[in-house]
């Protein structure tokens, strides 16, 4: 092929393609930001969108090398695992492992069988200094650990009117969400399965519905075992997740804690980007076909 009609073939070409994605841009042009928006919860606004847990790490530096790796700021705390005395206990110092000026700490009702259980570790919580905050979490279940539904929309009403900021832990219900957002619930958590079973998000469906409806960030909370699986929570809308286990168990947490951070960031920023749309039909990436008609 002699130099001009090579040149000629590849206007045509572009002529074609440009024709083609002229008639499709609708589907994949989408505004976006200079820079990630923010994670804003109540009154505070957060870069990270990733909470990590504490619990199950192989010793208390692991645990605290991991939550520096991953970016987080908001870092959640059973308080039967901490010492509220003041008085150092070896066997249950996870509080002098987590610098408060570098995390907000969000204490736990994990353990709590009710709402008077989960109310009464609050009010302990807040009266030995730490935070306000609670992440509210009621499992009479030994076995499944899934949230009591009724327990927790009682607690979480206590709690708000003394003045908690309440993020509760809870079945992927979008009912008991709008319920837990009308009683005043700083965020929603719901559960993309049963808690440290690592199987990812189960309840897609429904949580996509509680995203439709929230007036509060939306947090998926459990069974992320990937971090494939928080982008896919994020690109799904979530506004946050939280991970505990997938890192803690990890035969190196502060990998496996970088791994979720950069997925949680890859996902959000697809999210604000814009996805492109789903086609029933192929979409050629380089379209040749009004070049063969001529």
């Amino acid at each position: 092929m002699t130099p001009l009609r090579t040149q000629l073939s590849y206007y045509k070409t572009q002529r074609a393609y440009n024709s083609i994605r002229s008639r499709h841009d609708c589907e994949y042009v989408s505004v976006m930001s200079d820079k990630p928006s923010k994670l804003k919860i109540a009154d505070r606004e957060f870069t990270s969108r990733l909470l990590v847990g504490t619990g199950k790490f192989s010793s208390n530096e692991a645990m605290r090398d991991a939550l520096v790796t991953s970016g987080t700021e908001i870092v959640t705390v059973a308080l039967r695992r901490a010492d509220l005395s003041g008085k150092h206990d070896p066997f249950a110092n996870i509080l002098d492992f987590i610098d408060p000026k570098k995390f907000l700490l969000l204490p736990n009702t994990s353990g709590a069988r009710d709402a008077n259980d989960a109310v009464r570790i609050a009010r302990l919580a807040a009266s030995a200094g730490l935070p306000t905050w609670v992440k509210l979490e009621i499992h009479p279940d030994p076995h499944y650990l899934l949230p009591d539904p009724v327990e927790t929309l009682a607690a979480a009403e206590t709690l708000v009117k003394e003045g908690f900021t309440v993020l509760p832990y809870i079945n992927a219900d979008p009912v008991l969400a709008k319920r837990l957002q009308d009683v005043g619930t700083a965020t929603v958590m719901p559960l993309g399965s049963p808690i440290g079973s690592n199987r990812g998000i189960e309840t897609r469906a429904q949580i996509e519905i509680i995203i439709e409806q929230a007036t509060v960030p939306v947090v998926v909370d459990a069974g992320l075992g990937a971090p494939s699986q928080a982008a896919e929570a994020m690109e799904m809308g979530a506004d946050a997740v939280l991970v505990n286990t997938a890192i803690a168990i990890a035969a190196d947490p502060n990998r496996m804690a970088r791994a979720f951070k950069m997925a949680v960031e890859a996902g959000r920023e697809a999210r604000e980007i814009g996805l492109g749309e789903k086609r029933w039909s192929a979409s050629a990436t380089s379209p040749v076909s009004e070049f063969f008609s001529d």
